[in-house]
This record gives structure tokens, C-alpha cells and sequence, in this order.
């Protein structure tokens, strides 16, 4: 047994599949969140300050992809402007570099999309969580509204969302899973087409469960550490 998994792991190079698969997990995980947070940031801050109408806009956008199952967000973004795409790309003469980029450009829009649902309540929270005591001292040294919100209030409220990007980082390097039915070749659709192939499916699918618990284990240590490093100098209590 120990010979057949060595055959098809090293010498039919499905190892290297593997890893190529988990490579593309993590780049559209990272790309993911890394977009989401950047739009999160500006439309959490816009549902804090409770502006009238794009405060009810971003609630409206959150509420509905946080309410939507995550592969019919996929499903929605690709089949419903794959067709224009590909007309615009066709009248330029870009037709096959369109229709081999595109669904790695849908995946991590979608994924971004997603992240940044939930990455708005994460940094919303954050943000009313700020202690009023601090602002008050700030406004005691007589520091502007918005120096008052860039060096006290935008810090403390990431260094506060850290626990719950975190938990929103897992939850994205999962879902890159879902972007195989748009023909990204990820870690789950490399690890599918692997089981088709050789007929292992026991194998390769728990190959695939460890190097995602591999991947959001030392995603986990990492955040830790970060947390551990943003809140010296302040008390646990």
C-alpha cells in the first residue's frame, strides 16, 4: 500500500499538482481578503458615521451577500458577465486571453466580495468598541476630529477587529474552494480531478482536509502572534 501511495504521490506527480493546487488556494485567499479589507475599511467607516443613504447602502450590500450562500455569489458574478466579457474582449482580439484569465478574475472578486461583507461588521463593531475615554482625552489635548480619528480611533478600532479578520481570513481560505466550478484549478478541484483519475478518492481528499488545516493552522499562529504584538502596553482586564 505504502508503494502505490509513493507511486502515484512522487513518481506520477500528484504531490507537485497538490501543491501547485494549494499555491492558487492561498494566492486567491490573500488577494481575497487583502481587496475585501481595503474596500471594508472606507464602507464600515461610512455605516458607522451613519450617513443617510450609503449607510443604508453598505447595510443593504452586507446583509445581502452575507444572506446569499457563497457559491451562488460565484455563480451570479460569472454566468451573469461572462458574456459581455467575452463580446468586449472578442472586438479588441483578446477572445482566448479573456476566457482563460476571467474565471481566476471572477474567483477572487467574488471571494473578495464575500471577505468584505463580513469584514464590515468585523471593522464597524471594532470601531463602536472604542473606549469613549480615549477620545475624550484626545479631545481634552485639543487634537482635531479627523487627527483624533486617523491616530486614535481608525488604530485602536484594527487593533480590536484583529480576532474577527481572523476569523473571517479561515473562512475566505475555505471558501476559495468554491471558485473550482468556474474552472479554477484550486487545492479542492486538483484534489477532485486527482480522486477521478487514480480512483483514490480517500487519499487524495484527505490530503486535501490536511493541508487546509495545515494552512489555517499556521494562519492561526500567525494571528496570534500579531495580537500578542498590537495590544503590549495594554492591560488584559
Amino acid at each position: 500500500m505504502l508503494n502505490d501511495i509513493w507511486v502515484l504521490m512522487v513518481e506520477k506527480g500528484w504531490t507537485l499538482a497538490l501543491l501547485r493546487g494549494a499555491g492558487v488556494t492561498i494566492l486567491i485567499g490573500v488577494l481575497g481578503v487583502v481587496i475585501g479589507l481595503a474596500a471594508a475599511i472606507p464602507l464600515a467607516i461610512l455605516r458607522w458615521r451613519r450617513l443617510p443613504v450609503l449607510s443604508q447602502l453598505v447595510d443593504a450590500y452586507s446583509i445581502v451577500i452575507r444572506g446569499v450562500p457563497g457559491l451562488l455569489v460565484i455563480y451570479l458574478l460569472f454566468f451573469g458577465s461572462v458574456d459581455w466579457v467575452q463580446k468586449i474582449a472578442s472586438a479588441f482580439g483578446y477572445a482566448d486571453s479573456a476566457e482563460n484569465a476571467y474565471p481566476f478574475i471572477v474567483g477572487i472578486i467574488a471571494i473578495a466580495a464575500i471577505s468584505c461583507a463580513y469584514s464590515v461588521e468585523v471593522i464597524r463593531g471594532a470601531l463602536q468598541a472604542v473606549p469613549v475615554g480615549l477620545l475624550e482625552a484626545a479631545r481634552s489635548l485639543s487634537l482635531s476630529p479627523r487627527l483624533t480619528f486617523f491616530r486614535v480611533t481608525l488604530p485602536l478600532a484594527l487593533r480590536l477587529a484583529l480576532g474577527g479578520i481572523n476569523n473571517v481570513w479561515q473562512m475566505t481560505i475555505k471558501d476559495t474552494s468554491l471558485v473550482s466550478v468556474v474552472g479554477m484549478q484550486e487545492l479542492m478541484r486538483t484534489a477532485a480531478i486527482a480522486a477521478g483519475i487514480t480512483r483514490s478518492p480517500l487519499l487524495f481528499y484527505c490530503l486535501a482536509a490536511a493541508m487546509f488545516f495545515a494552512m489555517t493552522a499556521v494562519s492561526q499562529i500567525l494571528f496570534n502572534r500579531a495580537e500578542k504584538y498590537f495590544n503590549r502596553g495594554f492591560s488584559r482586564g
